[in-house]
């Protein structure tokens, strides 16, 4: 009798029921999960860009702070072995 259940037509047009809702349970989960990682993506390539603005400027600044300290008696290198004799 449960063999007879099971294959009945309201038994198959169950099961495909289930099975269609979890298929379209998957497909919707795998969609939210694509457009995370699109999202994701954007933002690594907003990151990767701020960084080699922040790079740039840190190397401007560098710079700046260079020439200042080079034109700076207080920031000149001094002979320490002629003073020591």
């Amino acid at each position: 009798m449960i063999c007879r259940l099971l294959n009945s037509p309201l038994s198959t047009t169950r099961a495909n029921r289930a099975e269609l809702e979890e298929k379209t349970r998957l497909i919707n989960q795998v969609l939210e999960l694509q457009h995370t990682l699109e999202d994701l993506s954007a933002r690594v390539d907003a990151v990767k860009e701020e960084n080699l603005k922040l790079k740039s400027e840190n190397q401007v600044l560098g710079q700046y702070i260079e020439n200042l300290m080079s034109a700076s008696s207080v920031f000149q290198t001094t002979d320490t072995k002629s003073k020591r004799k």
